[in-house]
């Protein structure tokens, strides 16, 4: 849930890869704000406990305020980098619905290097 926590383990973790120590795998506890799936309502929290969660820790709340007070972008510039994302974000959706069907023979292709 804190983003600078994730860019620091990332730059030690591809360190760790790059110097030869082999694989790592990083642990990620995040919280989810909805349910599993469009079937799952969730009702294994309270909405008082998602709110909280929401206000005190949400990830891309709490950059943006950081951003803000450390004065590296203003609110105009925050929202100008938000659009453009969702504009990215919109188009690979559709491309990815647009897409067609890969060949099933592709399946297995690049699946696991051969020692």
């Amino acid at each position: 849930m804190n983003p600078v926590s994730v860019y620091m383990a990332g730059i030690k973790a591809v360190e760790w890869v790059r110097n030869g120590n082999g694989p790592i795998i990083l642990e990620m506890k995040t919280y989810r704000y909805r349910g599993h799936s469009m079937s799952d309502p969730a009702k294994y929290r309270s909405r008082e406990e998602v709110q909280k969660i929401r206000e005190e820790q949400d990830p891309i709340e709490s950059i943006k305020i950081k951003l803000l007070e450390r004065k590296i972008y203003n609110e105009e510039e925050l929202n100008n980098i938000d659009t453009k994302i969702r504009k990215k974000i919109s188009i690979k959706a559709d491309n990815a619905i647009n897409a067609s069907d890969s060949d099933k023979t592709s399946l297995f292709q690049d699946v696991l290097k051969k020692g």
